[in-house]
This record gives structure tokens, C-alpha cells and sequence, in this order.
């Protein structure tokens, strides 16, 4: 079983930034993706960035379109933890975010790829 607990949520104005953090304990190993994923009200919940195991070599990581230029994640294989800095927030990223797990190697863009998911925190953008 794996556990994830996100960190870093709050309010901030339009143009500001956050950083968040999940943290990943339990039966993880490097090979699994790590990534974000939002719910705002009366919305699906979306994918917002992951970090993945490309199978070779390296990790990759995506991006939904709305936060490419903005946003940015990273991960630390040793303390098993991923971090989104967020920048140029805008009031419809405003959303709980999710921290979410998945065991199989490929991208995780989906919900449905996710196997275990944080209990998410919230970030509220003003305007």
C-alpha cells in the first residue's frame, strides 16, 4: 500500500505563487509515476503534471496545456517526495489539488491510470 500526503495549499493573489508537496510512503519504488491532478467545484477532476519513468534512462514529465510555461514538477527519488511550483497563478487554477500515484511505467494523464491518490489540499487563486 502506498500513502500520499500533500503539503503547500493555500490562498495567494492572481500573478503569485505556491509550491506544493506529497510525500509517498509505504511499498513505493522508483519506477512509478508521481503526479498532480485538480478538482474544482462541480468540475471532473483533471490531470495537471506528472512525472514519469520513461523505462530506460530517465524521467519525463507532462503537462496538461492551461500550465505549461507556468508550472513545474519535480521529484527526489531518495526522500520519495514530488513538488509543483506553481507561478503565475490564475483565479481558474483554483481547485483542490491531488497528489497521485501510479504503479505502472507509461504516462499517467488520466485518472484512470491513477492507483492511489492524496487526500488533496486546497489552493484558492484571488483575483
Amino acid at each position: 500500500q502506498v500513502q500520499l500526503v500533500e503539503s503547500g495549499g493555500g490562498l495567494v493573489q492572481a500573478g503569485g505563487s505556491l509550491r506544493l508537496s506529497c510525500a509517498a510512503s509505504g511499498r513505493t519504488f522508483s519506477w512509478y509515476s508521481l503526479g498532480w491532478f485538480r478538482q474544482a467545484p462541480g468540475k471532473e477532476r483533471e490531470f495537471v503534471a506528472a512525472i514519469t519513468w520513461d523505462g530506460a534512462v530517465t524521467y519525463r514529465a507532462d503537462y496538461t496545456d492551461s500550465v505549461k510555461g507556468r508550472f513545474a514538477i519535480s521529484r527526489n527519488v531518495a526522500w520519495n517526495m514530488v513538488f509543483l511550483q506553481m507561478n503565475s497563478l490564475k483565479p481558474e487554477d483554483t481547485a483542490v489539488y491531488y497528489c497521485a500515484a501510479d504503479r505502472d511505467i507509461g504516462p499517467m494523464t488520466t485518472p484512470q491510470r491513477v492507483d492511489y491518490w492524496g487526500q488533496g489540499t486546497q489552493v484558492t487563486v484571488s483575483s
